[in-house]
């Protein structure tokens, strides 16, 4: 059988599927005529898709096909605004915004974790006791235990919430000195030659 059984008992087929992928990742409408040459179909084999879609999600689903602009888009369901409005507030408040000295202070630990307060304070020569509680506060760094040394003063790591912001799968992942260092350098260039344009 060459479709993907719903749990509602409604098969999908791959055209189908693949329909409903191409306007999940759609920003806009898009219409029946671009999905039927995107894919090489006729457009009725498209609508037919579209109906078999639509059918799918008329089944108490959390998703709705909607018509819009002369094209089709995927959108949450009508009764489900509350959450849904309730829920965009929430992640809206969870936007970081960081100065720079912050970003700073978050790269002097992401590259030498674990590290205390005092050292990241040496390398930045600046105090940075408020850009710390900030970083802690917004759930990129955390308390990573004691340094055995006088005064035990307390160890900072990134979080695995810094590593997902930055699009990192790991802090292996971050580009070496080096290689920020040659970066920074090609963005001088290049604005260089643009001041000169």
């Amino acid at each position: 059988m060459s479709g993907s059984r719903q749990p509602d008992g409604a098969v999908m087929d791959m055209i189908g599927r693949q329909i409903e992928a191409m306007l999940f990742v759609s920003p806009q409408p898009v219409s029946a005529q671009e999905l039927a040459a995107c894919l090489g179909l006729s457009v009725r084999r498209v609508e037919e898709a579209i109906d078999a879609i639509r059918e799918v999600y008329s089944r108490g689903h959390g998703l709705t096909l909607l018509f819009a602009a002369g094209g089709w888009q995927m959108a949450t369901s009508p009764d489900l605004s509350d959450v849904v409005e309730k829920f965009a507030d929430s992640v809206a408040m969870q936007k970081v915004r960081l100065s720079r000295a912050a970003l700073e202070t978050l790269s002097v630990i992401a590259y030498n974790q674990p590290v205390t307060r005092s050292e990241i304070e040496n390398i930045r020569s600046v105090r940075c006791d408020r850009v710390v509680d900030t970083l802690l506060k917004h759930g990129l760094i955390r308390v990573a235990g004691r340094k055995k040394s006088l005064g035990s003063p307390l160890l900072f790591r990134t979080t695995d919430r810094f590593l997902e912001i930055f699009g990192l799968g790991g802090i292996s992942s971050l580009p070496s000195l080096q290689e920020l260092n040659e970066s920074m350098a090609d963005d001088e260039t290049a604005d260089a030659s643009e001041g000169n344009d």
